[in-house]
């Protein structure tokens, strides 16, 4: 009976170490990192160059990367990973909540960062999601303080009574964001109207009847409407209706103001949680999501002084990257 016991604990020993030898490389050894972005914009594309410099600089030269860009459809994000899986990366990132969703549904085994990922409660669909996703599965939230990026409006726009909120229905992210906020601008007396479009091929004519419908309009961390300012801005501008909105990227292209993060340090961060995994130091069913813990005022000087805004003292001007 003891020398089964021992046998026993001696194969349990030898399986320990063997399985921490495949799933946890050693620092010196080579590795493929997938990344799966939604879709191109200042945004996302500062978190995955954040993602890559931070690994770079933790492992000079023993990382390949496999970029790939989904162009903003979701079943682009289900083809892209599954050629992940296929080849066997040692790690995914998934920037942006549809290729959170593809790779989780893709592989229970290989390592997943999200990183631009607001909630992953509402995205992964976890009832009372403590800040742990837990399996195969972390990363970064780009998630503000959504109370107060609803005080901007006090803030910047005491005047306006009327607000809509503007975004695309297929982002459970955004559908988050806008109630959150949409509670806080009506504890503060605003009438809150939510306007969605489905994809890129309405959202000029939904923001044209939430222009003509409010005093003024608020746009959360959206991918869709983060790739389609230019057309947002085409119609807000004319009708004088101001925008504030959930992060840089989309305030840059048509809004006035946002309580914004940076993205390229929140991937930075990403990166430092691969490097943590890649090398074993860390196993990420244990490492919860990571937020970013100093946003910024900022506001588009253009866009306040053509408006005839106002803008108090703790806000920064936007300046555009060279």
């Amino acid at each position: 009976m003891k020398r089964v016991k021992f046998a026993a604990a001696v194969l349990s020993v030898l399986t320990a170490v063997s399985l921490g030898a495949c799933g946890a490389p050693a620092k010196g050894s080579s590795y493929t990192v997938g990344i799966c972005q939604l879709v191109q914009h200042p945004a996302l594309d500062a978190a995955t160059k954040g993602f890559r410099d931070a690994i770079d600089e933790a492992l000079p030269g023993q990382v390949t990367f496999d970029e790939q860009n989904a162009a903003g459809d979701s079943a682009t994000c289900t083809t892209i990973v599954s050629g992940f899986v296929s080849s066997n990366v040692n790690l995914i990132l998934a920037n942006a909540t549809p290729a959170l969703q593809a790779a989780t549904a893709a592989t229970a085994e290989i390592p997943i960062l999200g990183t631009a990922v607001t909630e992953y409660g509402t995205a992964l669909s976890i009832d009372g999601f403590d800040g742990t996703v837990g399996g195969n599965v972390s990363g970064t939230s780009d998630l503000a303080p959504l109370d107060q990026q609803a005080a901007i409006f006090d803030e910047l726009l005491p005047d306006a009574k009327n607000i809509g909120i503007l975004y695309c229905s297929a982002e459970p992210n955004s559908v988050y964001q806008a109630e959150e906020v949409r509670t806080a601008l009506e504890k503060a007396g605003k009438t809150v109207t939510v306007y969605t479009f489905a994809d890129s091929n309405d959202v000029a004519s939904v923001t044209q009847t939430a222009c003509n419908d409010n005093d003024a309009l608020y746009i959360p961390t959206d991918n869709v409407a983060a790739s389609c300012t230019a057309a947002i801005d085409n119609v807000a501008q004319p009708a004088g209706v101001p925008i504030v909105c959930g992060e840089e990227g989309i305030m840059a292209g048509c809004g006035i103001a946002t309580l914004s993060i940076d993205y390229y340090e929140l991937g930075r961060t990403t990166g430092e949680m691969a490097v943590k995994i890649l090398t074993g130091e860390a196993q990420i069913s244990s490492m919860p999501v990571e937020y970013y813990q100093n946003p910024v005022k900022e506001y588009d000087a253009d866009r306040c002084a053509a408006l005839g805004i106002t803008v108090p003292e703790g806000y920064t001007a936007y300046t555009a990257e060279e």
